[in-house]
């Protein structure tokens, strides 16, 4: 179960101080006793998680120094900094950095040294490996987004590393041993060159959900253990080996759920590994995107308070983890720990990592400010969640346009082409005249492919009801806020919109009944449950992403298009964006037949 933070770390602290100052005779005076004593010593663990390719403190999709309603700043730079003042805050004393991974997707830096100028091809160094390699981590764990861009340009990252890359539960298909290094034992000094040394043992966790959500590049090759089973393996190992201090590096949440389906190991089982597996001392997690400072979990086999925080994501925070040892009959025992976590934003960004990656930072620069074609009038992403809007409509119209001409002369020729899009930033704008390229990022922010599969009447329906669960149940009076009309523990992203036939959304009815209105565009003919359709979809969404009913299916179309590319193609193709060429507006939300907007 999990204790609150406070409390747990002050009852953690208070049986430090007893065992700190406990007489090792009985009836021998305090004071005599810590005269005699043995000596403590600390150890600080800063850690980072989901920095998604963000060195420099840049919004490439505004072209603009990065700024959100908090004021957080981003980046490899920033984050290097608040660890250079703590290790000079802390010299002479032991200091490790850790990071949890998804450190090489999410940002047109990283895209581009994977897709425009692939290290693979190039054999120039990742940006993240230039920017991490000047911090000086002492390990990294694999994210699921380091498997975006195949193997061999993982392999290509880890090896320009200068430090180990973790991930214990990612196994070879073919022989079911590790792919990557399970863990690493660092013997730590932990004062001066006449301090003792302690062995502190890191492991490393990957999340599962990348057998889903990058099929195409792991499936014959990875397989995925659970979390928690490879913790259960792995920890025994590393105590026996020699280490006196268990900290894991995982990626994956604390909540003990899944955004899909019970076929694979749970996707945030962080909170589960520190209540099953004895012998950890702390977990730093990703994944999650989510502010964890300090939270005690407690070992139900042991009773021990194992340790975890997560550092949000970007580069915003910085984990710091505290921990007094002391060597009690030949062993290293905790004392005492807890975490407190920096924010970014309080300094300014470090010069060497910026000098790193200065070269390949303006390069992005020069290659998003690349434009494609005109826009004539402004296109805005703001309500699409809840409207339906011609921005979203054009990756609808070019997903529907690459995959009709791909199956022309097929089997599939004739059977009507519907296409599926999620509205994933709620700030993307194409301005009238100039769009950019990285406008189009900014609409399309993820690496996903362009595939299709056939569904039917009947699994349209389900797929839009599922859907559906996005927003909030609203009676018909109930006032409606945009702002709260979904559900918060539905993301965007899991938010999905079907072009190619009219439907009504009813947000009074309950979950699974919703679709009040499916039929035919033009003739208002309902949808019959055998119909057939071609369904465009990205490889995230088909390969299970999100546990939508009925997609996961073998592809009819998979050519392996980058989707944000093929909006690119078009608008530069094309040279003017005009609502009118794609523009047909075909779902509504509605109360009982009545629109709500």
């Amino acid at each position: 179960m999990t204790s609150s933070s406070g409390a747990s770390r002050r009852q953690v602290l208070a049986v430090a101080a007893a065992a700190a100052t406990a007489p090792l005779l009985a009836g021998a005076p305090a004071r005599a006793a810590e005269a005699k004593g043995p000596k403590t010593w600390d150890l600080t663990v800063l850690g980072t998680s989901d920095t998604h390719g963000n060195v420099y403190n840049w919004d490439y999709y505004k072209d603009a120094e990065y700024d959100d309603s908090r004021h957080n700043d981003v980046g490899v730079a920033k984050l290097a900094t608040l660890v250079n003042q703590i290790r000079a805050e802390r010299a002479g004393k032991a200091t490790l950095v850790l990071d949890a991974g998804d450190t090489i997707q999410g940002t047109p830096l990283a895209t581009y040294y994977a897709k425009q100028e692939p290290i693979t091809v190039t054999g120039e160094t990742h940006p993240m490996a230039n920017a991490m390699n000047v911090l000086r981590y002492d390990a990294v764990t694999l994210g699921n987004h380091e498997f975006n861009y195949g193997l061999p340009l993982l392999a290509k990252w880890i090896e320009q590393l200068g430090f180990p890359a973790l991930a214990a539960n990612a196994l070879n298909e073919k022989t079911g041993r590790p792919a990557y290094l399970p863990y690493v034992i660092k013997k730590v000094r932990l004062g001066g060159a006449d301090s003792p040394t302690i062995n502190v043992g890191i492991l490393g966790l990957t999340n599962p959900g990348s057998a889903i959500w990058d099929k195409a590049n792991v499936e014959g090759r990875l397989i995925f253990a659970d979390m928690i089973e490879t913790a259960a393996k792995w920890v025994p190992i590393m105590r026996e080996r020699g280490a006196d201090l268990v900290i894991i590096s995982a990626h994956g949440g604390d909540s003990g759920t899944s955004s899909y389906g019970p076929e694979l190991p749970i996707e945030n089982p962080v909170a589960l590994i520190a209540q099953q597996v004895p012998g950890i001392d702390a977990i730093l997690f990703g994944h999650a995107h989510a502010e964890v400072v300090e939270k005690f979990v407690t070992n139900t086999v042991t009773g021990e308070q194992v340790l975890t925080a997560e550092p949000s994501k970007w580069g915003q925070r910085l984990t710091r983890m505290d921990f007094t040892v002391q060597k009690v009959r030949g062993r290293w025992k905790v004392l005492a720990k807890g975490a407190t976590m920096l924010n970014t934003n309080t300094v300014v960004e470090d010069p060497a990592v910026l000098a790193a990656v200065r070269g390949q930072h303006t390069r992005t620069v020069d290659y998003v400010n690349t434009v494609v074609a005109q826009s004539s009038q402004e296109l805005s992403a703001a309500e699409s969640r809840y409207k339906d809007t011609p921005i979203l409509d054009f990756i609808n119209h070019v997903q529907t346009e690459v995959v009709t001409t791909a199956l022309a002369g097929t089997a599939y020729a004739a059977l009507p082409v519907l296409s599926i899009a999620a509205p994933f930033s709620r700030t993307a704008v194409f301005s009238q005249g100039d769009v950019r390229i990285r406008d189009v990022a900014g609409l399309y922010v993820f690496d996903n492919t362009l595939e299709a599969v056939v569904f039917t009447g009947a699994e349209v329906r389900a797929y839009l009801e599922y859907s559906a669960k996005y927003f909030r149940t609203l009676a018909v009076g109930a006032p409606v806020d945009p702002a709260t009309i979904s559900d918060p523990a539905v993301p965007d992203y899991n938010y999905d919109v079907i072009s190619g036939l009219d439907y009504d959304i009813d947000i009074s009815a309950p979950v699974g009944q919703r679709i009040t209105r499916l039929v035919l565009p033009g003739i208002d003919t309902p949808v019959a449950d055998d119909a057939q359709f071609v369904i465009a979809v990205n490889n995230y969404r088909r390969s299970g992403g999100g546990n939508f009913p009925g997609i996961v299916k073998t592809q009819v179309y998979n050519q392996q298009q980058e989707i944000r590319q093929l909006l690119i193609d078009w608008a530069q193709a094309k040279g003017v964006i005009d609502p009118a060429d794609f523009f047909v507006p075909n779902w509504k939300l509605v109360r009982e037949g009545v629109p709500v907007f």
